[in-house]
């Protein structure tokens, strides 16, 4: 999914290429990605682009006059850039915004259809799309105490509510635990004052970071290869690697779809985690604590 670091460096990328240009044409192949009906999205042709921003994950993509696209793309939905009126993958593409330079397109990977585009007039409909949370960049350690508190849950369960936390998805959880040298199974309840600072400056410096990263992979050209995985992660994406802190091999939690990755030596104490998926048929020969794993 993309996350805060790969929207921003989307729309970096989308406000040089399409502020103050024209909005030529919308070609819709998923009419189940458009969650709106009035104002009709052909309203949006013939208008001039007036800048581009984020709320939490999602993309803004304002109009003259008074007028908004906004694009979630979910976990699979990613945006490119092609030339003008090329047309779209048959298997993947969702969507084209045409514009004189440049088309812009909406693809979505698997068969699961979860990206969701808007179109709506004013700023109050805009607002009404934001789920709320709150902006690392611009909150307090005391903010950020308050939203992580908001309701009881695990540690990653917390952080990436976007109701509370703006931008954090499950891969950027990952990284700012191991930072922050926490479990991702911890109850937000039962932090200390020590470690909600721990975790504050982690994951103002886990986005920063990668925000970074993201911008020095596109450079000038217009970011393509946005997956959940990279290859300077710590954690996530690395299970069985070593840490690159400690040296021990990456684990993982998997329930359903979901994949949490934490190092056991920097985040547990050495504990090994129950994993779902394996524990239950293992049983009692999962291994409880990293001195097990290794006899494995």
């Amino acid at each position: 999914m993309p996350e805060l670091p790969e929207v921003v460096v989307y729309i970096e990328a989308l406000d040089a290429r399409i502020t103050g240009a024209v909005l030529e044409g919308i070609r819709l192949i998923s009419f189940s990605l458009l969650k709106t009906y009035d104002p009709p999205i052909d309203d949006a042709t013939g208008r001039t682009v007036t800048g581009v921003r984020r709320i939490g994950k999602r993309i803004v993509i304002d109009l003259d006059p008074d007028r908004s696209l906004v694009i979630h793309l979910m976990v699979a939905g990613r945006l490119h850039w092609v030339e003008p009126g090329k047309a779209l993958p048959k298997r993947y593409g969702q969507a084209a915004f045409d514009f004189p330079e440049g088309t812009l397109t909406l693809t979505e990977a698997g068969t699961k259809r979860r990206a969701s585009l808007h179109y709506v007039a004013g700023e109050d409909a805009v607002a009404a799309l934001d789920p709320g949370g709150i902006e690392l960049e611009i909150a307090s350690r005391d903010e950020f105490a308050a939203a992580l508190l908001a309701e009881r849950h695990t540690l990653k369960r917390a952080l990436t509510d976007a109701r509370f936390i703006s931008g954090i998805g499950g891969a950027t959880a990952d990284e700012i635990m191991h930072g922050a040298r926490l479990s991702p199974l911890q109850m937000n309840t039962n932090l200390s004052d020590e470690e909600i600072t721990r975790l504050y400056e982690a994951a103002a410096e886990t986005l920063a970071t990668w925000t970074s990263l993201r911008r020095e992979d596109a450079g000038e050209d217009f970011p393509e290869k946005v997956t959940a995985f990279h290859p300077r992660m710590a954690v996530h994406g690395k299970f069985g690697e070593s840490c690159p802190v400690c040296g021990a091999p990456v684990q993982r939690i998997v329930y359903a779809s979901r994949e949490t990755n934490y190092c056991p030596g920097c985040q547990t104490g050495g504990k090994i985690l129950a994993d779902r998926s394996l524990s239950r048929l293992l049983k009692d020969d999962w291994p409880a604590s990293l001195e097990d794993l290794e006899g494995i």
